[in-house]
């Protein structure tokens, strides 16, 4: 079974009022990253098709597409592939964000 994980600034304490990571902040740092690409609905193929809405950052490493997603002021990803952990703490520590298993 896969892990989910959670990047956020939820938990992070500053003399500033907490920041949730916008979708302008994403577009911005992924459009930087050029094995990144925007979606607005991400499609998964196999013995049915499934589209999901929303905002996704799709990853392209190795011939595998790997969805970070943009919801709610957080990006989820799950771990299912062992090249996801270091991209997501990268992408965390870039962002200035904690990461959070759930």
């Amino acid at each position: 079974m896969s892990k989910r994980y959670r990047i956020t600034r939820e938990y992070q304490t500053r003399d500033e009022a907490e920041k949730p990571i916008t979708l302008e902040a994403c577009k911005q740092y992924f459009a930087s990253k050029p094995d990144f690409e925007y979606a607005s609905v991400y499609t998964v193929k196999g013995s049915t098709t499934v589209s999901i809405p929303g905002d996704f950052f799709l990853w392209r490493v190795g011939g595998t597409t790997i969805p970070f997603r943009h919801y709610q002021g957080d990006i989820y990803v799950s771990g299912s592939n062992d090249a996801v952990i270091p991209k997501m703490m990268e992408v965390a520590t870039e962002l200035e964000a904690d990461v959070e298993e759930g």
